[in-house]
């Protein structure tokens, strides 16, 4: 993948750390400056858009075309320091972008540790290996709360990087985290319901 991309940006050979993007769009700093970031954040930026769309080649393939996106959207980041949330945009829109035009939206079980302190009720679910559950739970919650519960929950952006990606305020995002960790909670209970109703179904009939 490294290679592809590398071809796509072109030949770059030195990159100027920690300088802010401004004045002339230059090709050659922002081919390096996008070759490091895919370095550090690909193994990440993979890791979200294959839970977002199930399907590890896609994910391959959109996670390269988010960095070729970044390459050309590169006078777009205002400070290299909000890099990683300004990645996270991109892929977030190539994978929706993706799944309005296929009209599908399916996840991976969760995997994976938080690095808070106090891990979420919602983070405690997801390590249960609830995996069935929890991804027909998933897809009965807007696509909007499902993007906003993996990226908090599962990839540990701050709310600041969580607002940036979902291009609304710190406030929009706090409350869009608030209704689709409720929504989780509803359709993982109905979920549960749903379970033990078929299970008191097979029960019944196995007695008959």
């Amino acid at each position: 993948m490294a290679g592809a991309l590398s071809s796509e940006l072109g030949a770059s050979r030195v990159f100027v750390g920690g300088s802010a993007v401004s004045g002339a769009w230059d090709r050659d700093a922002a081919g390096l400056f996008v070759e490091e970031l895919f370095g550090r954040h690909h193994g990440e930026i993979y890791a979200y858009l294959i839970r977002m769309i199930r399907d590890p080649e896609l994910a391959a393939d959109l996670t390269q075309d988010a960095f070729v996106k970044a390459y050309r959207a590169y006078d777009s980041l205002e400070k290299p320091e909000n890099a990683r949330a300004w990645l996270y945009q991109i892929a977030h829109r190539v994978a929706l972008d993706y799944i309005r035009r296929q009209k599908i939206v399916r996840f991976l079980p969760w995997t994976g540790e938080s690095r808070g302190a106090v891990p979420s009720a919602e983070h405690l679910v997801m390590d249960a290996h609830l995996s069935g559950d929890l991804q027909r739970a998933l897809e009965k919650i807007p696509e909007r709360q499902r993007a906003a519960l993996l990226l908090a929950e599962l990839h540990d952006l701050t709310g600041l990087e969580l607002a940036a990606t979902l291009g609304v305020s710190h406030v929009a995002a706090r409350a869009l985290l608030t209704r689709a960790r409720e929504s989780l909670r509803q359709a993982l209970a109905a979920e549960r319901v749903e379970e033990q109703s078929q299970g008191l179904t097979r029960a019944s009939g196995d007695e008959r």
